[in-house]
């Protein structure tokens, strides 16, 4: 399964993404790859103008979602009959070209010179092609797009016409457009409200039909070059704009620069008054072009002056660090509490937009040690969703709050029950991801109040969604753990430590209030009703939990794995990938296939909790069943392998991380990037070949160098210090901006500005 080939497409180069010439079979891979984004909103990298080939136009809001139609079929209690997703929203960069009747189509038209490229020192996508006319007319075309890191209402697009041999009128249509499609819908999912529509600003108000959440979009237009011969309205039914006619004069450029405020509404209770007034003064206060892109360029000097990675020695995987830790800043940097991260997302609609227990589990650890105020507003994400996740548990028969296998609004939106009802581990990710942030902060203001809170609840559900056994064990029942090829297991050993560590940690956070912070105690107590003996319940569950490890350190995943029918997973052959695609459902839970990791994953979790032979032991078993039919497996086996001092296997393991989507490793690119995937690349350089493990009571580090390269680095942001890491073949160089204590190998090492340099020890050399 770990032959997966490379579809290389794109130019490699260390800063930027290109694609010279364009293939449309490529076309909607290149549109994923080239989607920008800043959190609150994101539009895939689709041609402005219009494309009559494969194309999914795409533009989101983070938050901005519609129902998806009930299922009268659902009978049962306890599933989910209706689900949301992110839908598809203004398209703000739509226009139409004309030259005496002729429109600019890539399907149809004749064209030379094609070139797009994303700088990821800036966030700016630039496309510029030579259009040819029926009769031999040439028109230079030059494109750009960004969307603000600096201001997060703020987008922006510029287009550029220079007649190459010809002069003449130029026809340029430019709308904001909420009449847009989602996916293979038939009908558009909004309906406008007010617009209004001047000859260099018009704007339109929307909102779902559904959720009735609203946008309200203004556009600002800027000539140079020439004046517009003439300029009209345009409208239609939930379009707004203006068609523009251009002089062209041979050689001479004509730019058309539109800046567009989008202002997102997700609450019922704003006036449509105060919405239209809010949007109004923002688009007055835009910046223009040029001003923004300089702003929007000092924004991502900063930022990769504190997070690059560098790598000497291996181009491609230099670029696809780089491209994963772009997208994973502009996809989420905690503009939010509201926004959570899309399984892909702002850059496509599979997965609906909807958020899974993989962003605590994966993508927070980005966070933590790259943007800590962003990590904390992700974890206080689950704070907003509480009520909901305490619906949740009552609709399936349980107390306390159980966390949704995939959201957006806090809503469970999935209705398989296999997945919805058995996969407790958004619950446990969520009590994880309070403990890992609050472990790397000592951050007590938030976990006595919304962090505690959360535990409570969800130490509550668990408590209610496990049960006794007659030997008075504790041990949860009808689960599916994090290998979805198993299913209504019992004694699942992820679902059962991560329960365990839940309730421990849950009974140490109530102890330490209890002592040390009464008024917050009380807070809790009033807030949620804890009660004594509940939390004896509790400890007495955690002491009592059944968890299938032997005396060697060897653990069995679920009750009766080791007596499941063995399937060779090299002897599958590759045209039944995807399994999900070619294999009916049942017969993926009838043998000991592995999907992901689960064994292995908690291990990587709480890695301090386990020795070097058990984590062998689990790794030697378990990897040769295991198919990774999910973009995070493979980067938690190339961590342990690493650790294991498996260097070819964490390198083959590796090989796709960075590049899953630059390189369509999965042949699905075109439907949007792999987010979990992107995080697992980080994950992989970080805590796999940078050894950094971050569970113990000191950060601790233990780099290595691949054979494959000659020098790497990296940074993170820990405790307010900026600690600077770089490898090559001979040592190990470390710094940081304040004094910080960490454990490098095992010893403990107080790194400052002053550079600590170590030998890299042989071990740890490839």
């Amino acid at each position: 399964m770990m032959a997966k080939q490379a579809d290389q497409y794109f130019d490699v180069a260390p800063w930027t993404v290109t694609e010279t010439g364009f293939d449309p079979e490529h076309g909607r891979v290149a549109e994923s790859i080239f989607s920008v984004a800043n959190e609150y909103s994101g539009v895939r990298g689709t041609f402005e103008e219009d494309y009559s080939g494969d194309t999914l136009q795409g533009s989101y809001f983070n938050g901005v979602y519609e129902y998806a139609p009930a299922d009268p079929s659902i009978q049962y209690a306890g599933i989910q009959k209706r689900g949301h997703f992110m839908v598809n929203a203004v398209d703000w960069l739509a226009l139409r070209l004309e030259i005496d009747g002729e429109r600019l189509d890539l399907h149809t038209v004749a064209f030379s010179d094609f070139t797009r490229t994303l700088d990821l020192r800036t966030g700016l996508l630039t496309r510029s092609l030579v259009w040819t006319l029926g009769d031999g007319r040439q028109l230079a075309l030059r494109f750009e797009r960004f969307v603000s890191m600096v201001t997060a209402s703020a987008v922006y697009q510029r287009v550029t016409l220079t007649p190459v041999n010809f002069s003449g009128e130029v026809t340029l249509t430019t709308t904001l457009n909420f009449d847009t499609r989602h996916g293979n819908s038939a009908d558009s999912y909004w309906e406008d409200l007010r617009d209004f529509n001047d000859p260099m600003r018009f704007g339109l108000l929307a909102k779902t039909k559904g959720t009735r959440k609203r946008v309200f979009s203004v556009a600002r237009l800027t000539l140079t070059g020439a004046a517009a011969a003439t300029n009209e309205p345009v409208a239609a039914v939930r379009v707004v704009g203006r068609k523009l006619t251009l002089p062209l004069s041979e050689g001479e450029a004509v730019t058309l620069e539109k800046r567009v405020t989008n202002i997102v509404e997700k609450r019922p209770t704003v006036p449509n008054d105060e919405l239209w007034a809010t949007g109004r003064a923002a688009s007055d206060a835009q910046p223009a072009f040029a001003a923004a892109l300089a702003a929007q360029t000092a924004y991502w000097t900063d930022f990769w002056a504190h997070n690059d990675i560098e790598i000497t020695g291996d181009d491609e995987n230099q670029q696809g660090i780089r491209f994963c830790i772009f997208q994973m800043a502009q996809t989420y940097h905690g503009q939010d509490v509201t926004n959570n991260i899309g399984a892909k997302g702002l850059t496509g609609e599979a997965y609906g937009g909807l958020a899974f227990w993989d962003t605590e589990t994966m993508c927070l650890p980005f966070y933590l040690f790259n943007d800590i105020q962003a990590a904390k507003n992700l974890v206080e994400f689950r704070y907003t969703t509480l009520e909901a996740a305490k619906r949740r548990a009552k609709m399936v028969n349980c107390e306390g709050a159980s966390y949704p296998i995939s959201t957006i609004n806090g809503d469970e939106s999935t209705s398989l029950w296999q997945h919805a009802n058995t996969q407790l581990q958004p619950s446990t990710a969520v009590a994880y991801a309070i403990w890992h942030y609050v472990h790397l902060t000592d951050d007590t203001a938030f976990l006595n109040g919304h962090g505690s809170e959360m535990l409570v609840e969800i130490a509550r559900f668990l408590y209610s969604r496990g049960d006794w056994n007659r030997k008075h064990e504790f041990s949860f029942y009808g689960v599916m753990g994090p290998d979805e090829f198993q299913v209504m297991v019992n004694h699942d050993a992820y679902t059962n430590y991560m329960g365990l560590k839940t309730f421990a940690y849950t009974l140490q956070v109530v102890a330490a209030m209890k002592a040390g912070a009464p008024d917050a105690y009380a807070a809790l107590v009033a807030a949620t009703g804890v009660t004594d003996a509940e939390l004896a319940h509790w400890q007495d569950a955690s002491d009592h939990m059944v968890f299938l490890g032997d005396n060697n350190g060897m653990i069995e995943q679920q009750q009766g794995f080791y007596d499941l029918p063995h399937v060779d997973v090299d002897q599958i052959p590759i045209s039944d990938f995807p399994l999900y695609d070619h294999w009916s459902y049942d017969r993926l839970f009838r043998n000991d296939m592995i999907k992901q990791p689960d064994v292995l994953m908690f291990q990587f979790l709480y890695s301090t909790d386990f020795s070097l032979r058990s984590k062998r032991l689990n790794y030697e078993y378990y990897t040769p069943r295991t198919i990774h039919e999910s973009s995070l497996s493979p980067s938690i086996h190339s961590i342990m392998a690493q650790e294991l001092h498996k260097p070819d296997d964490a390198y083959k393991f590796f090989q796709f991380a960075t590049r899953m989507d630059l390189d369509n490793y999965n042949r699905n690119t075109r439907d949007g990037l792999h987010t979990t995937s992107i995080a697992a690349a980080w994950l992989n350089i970080v805590y796999g070949f940078g050894g950094l493990r971050s569970d113990g009571p000191l950060l601790t580090l233990a780099p290595g160098l691949p054979a494959q390269w000659q020098r790497y680095a990296f940074r993170i942001n820990y405790r307010g210090a900026n600690i600077a890491v770089t490898v090559d073949r001979t040592q190990v160089t470390l710094t940081a901006t304040a004094p910080v204590t960490l454990k490098v190998y095992d010893q403990v090492q107080t790194v400052t500005t002053t550079p600590l340099t170590l030998a890299l020890p042989a071990q740890w050399q490839a």
